[in-house]
């Protein structure tokens, strides 16, 4: 059995990082800590430093919700439930709550134990293979007994790796920094790995061994999407695209991402969770395609030749409802646009063009590729959207037929073309009771959008959802209460959702300088998470430009 590293080193580590503003301190202090490390135990540290107690994109997640830990940090330490809530108002934090409360264990372990790395990542293992009846139970099990032999400092960072909530500004970039200074990598080293990757973890494992060059991608280990620019109209997106373009219809569905090894098909979507339990007839359907693959694509709500609503996705995502009840209210078809690998290859480097001619190789007789035309001018991008429009689709997306893929970044390569003003990705940060027919129900949302490491605010919105929404959303808002001031809440910042508007101004209402008007929200993106959503310079690239994103015929 290997000498694993004791836990109490990372987690005194990683309040050291957290007590400093300074990026190239935090960088300075992790890295020193991961250098004299195994490789298995720097995959285990770098993985709970990013918030995280699987493998980025596992098929199986540790699953401990918010009200096991509590439980667990109540039986442990004797707390009632008025001292607990008091302590979470003073922190706003369980990871914190618990390292006060456990100060004063009420419980202690016969002998106590040190607990080592290794011993989390085991622990962590055996939260996510247990499932099925009873799982619940042997789950708070395997939580307590794991905080039991913790000291409250280590207690304090297992919860923050349970719950996501690190906290520690250690942003993905910085933690590629740090494995670059660690091990000796070069920064671009560390940057292809992790795009291939997927995973800090791996990459920090990889590079304690010395074998960065050796990651590659592989079915079953997702990777970050290619992400498109908006551009405002199509005379701007013909003089960007001076030799042409290959247009798309935007759809609007769920980005997935498809991989198939063997006879084994799994979807991911844009957050990297395997989505494929809520979509087994687009599974079935890739299974049927030519060799190994990983796909680009969307699923979207689809019956006879017209797409459906996307919030008909919603219930499918969370698994709401039976399968065969889903698939009548809710059909759906995947089309694919794009080949990221092919038995054993990479095809990320190759052209568009390139890799467009493989994937109808590859999908021939399987399923739906998605509509590409070649566009030269603005005229015709203009005509493609009106088609577009009037088969309900969202708008275009314009693609360089020479550009590759470029993983996780918003290339020059593709731009998108759409009908509204803009909307925007946000999340949620606060919330109200309602009034009058909404009375009893939280309906209406303060959102906020990214600013750096921080989210400031940009507009409320309590219109645009259904009933049934707003009883689902009340009852997800309650779970990530924050805060309560009875009327008005602080939320954890997990729900995104997409706002439409018909214009920005400047305020001095909202921290981040601008306002949204007449927000309603589109749709809740439950595909998406917080590292997703825009940000304060997007918003006032939309005020700069303002008007149409199309040019009246």
């Amino acid at each position: 059995m290997r000498q694993s590293a004791r836990f109490l080193g990372l987690a005194k580590t990683l309040e050291e990082v957290k007590s400093t503003r300074s990026k190239n301190e935090k960088v300075s202090i992790l890295a020193t800590y991961l250098s004299g490390l195994q490789p298995e135990d720097a995959e285990t540290a770098v993985r709970v430093a990013t918030g995280r107690s699987s493998e980025r994109g596992s098929k199986d997640e540790t699953q401990v919700g918010y009200s096991t830990l509590l439980d667990a940090i109540r039986e442990i330490t004797g707390a009632g439930s008025e001292k607990v809530s008091e302590a979470y108002l003073r922190h706003g934090d369980l990871g914190e709550v618990a390292e006060e409360l456990l100060a004063d264990k009420r419980e202690q372990t016969l002998l106590q134990e040190t607990l080592t790395l290794q011993d989390l990542e085991e622990v962590f293992g055996q939260l996510r293979s247990t499932k099925g009846k009873g799982s619940s139970a042997r789950r708070s099990a395997l939580v307590r007994s794991l905080i039991l032999r913790a000291t409250p400092i280590e207690g304090k960072y297992i919860i923050k790796a349970l719950t996501g909530e690190m906290r520690t500004g250690l942003v993905s970039g910085l933690v590629e920094e740090v494995i670059s200074r660690a091990y000796s990598v070069t920064k671009e080293e560390a940057a292809r790995a992790h795009m291939v990757a997927g995973d800090l973890g791996l990459l920090a494992g990889a590079a304690a061994r010395g074998e960065v060059g050796r990651l590659k991608m592989i079915p079953f280990r997702p990777v970050n999407f290619m992400l498109a620019e908006p551009l405002a109209t199509p005379s701007e997106i013909a003089a960007h695209f001076e030799k042409g373009a290959y247009a798309e219809y935007k759809y609007d569905g769920i980005r997935t991402q498809a991989h198939k090894l063997g006879d084994e098909v799994r979807l991911y979507s844009r957050r990297l969770e395997d989505i494929t339990a809520s979509f087994p007839e687009v599974a079935a359907m890739i299974s049927k395609a030519k060799g190994d693959i990983i796909l680009d694509g969307e699923i979207v709500p689809f019956s006879g030749d017209r797409p459906l609503p996307f919030q008909l996705l919603q219930r499918r995502l969370r698994r709401m409802e039976l399968y065969g009840d889903a698939t009548k209210k809710a059909p759906v078809a995947y089309f694919a646009f794009d080949l990221l690998y092919r038995d054993g290859e990479e095809k990320v480097g190759l052209a568009l063009t390139e890799r467009r001619s493989e994937l109808s190789a590859v999908m021939k007789n399987v399923g739906t590729l998605a509509h590409s035309e070649v566009v030269r001018n603005a005229a015709e991008i203009q005509a493609a959207f009106r088609r577009s429009r009037e088969l309900g689709y969202e708008g275009l997306v314009l693609k360089d037929p020479e550009s590759p893929y470029t993983m996780g970044k918003r290339g020059s390569g593709w731009v998108k073309l759409k009908e509204e003003l803009d909307t925007i990705d946000a999340v949620i940060v606060a919330a109200e009771f309602g009034h009058g027919k909404r009375a009893g129900v939280i309906s209406d949302y303060t959102f906020a959008v990214r600013d750096g490491g921080a989210l400031k605010t940009i507009g409320k919105a309590y219109s645009g959802l259904t009933d049934a929404e707003i009883r689902e959303m009340t009852r997800l808002i309650k779970e990530l209460t924050e805060e309560d001031y009875g009327y008005w809440r602080r939320i954890r910042p997990e729900v995104v959702v997409e706002v439409a508007f018909d214009g920005v101004q400047k305020s001095t209402r909202h921290d981040s300088g601008y306002a949204l008007r007449f927000p309603r929200i589109k749709r809740i993106r439950a595909d998406k998470s917080v590292a997703d959503i825009d940000t304060v310079d997007s918003v006032a690239a939309i005020f700069t430009r303002q008007k149409l994103k199309v040019d009246e015929p």
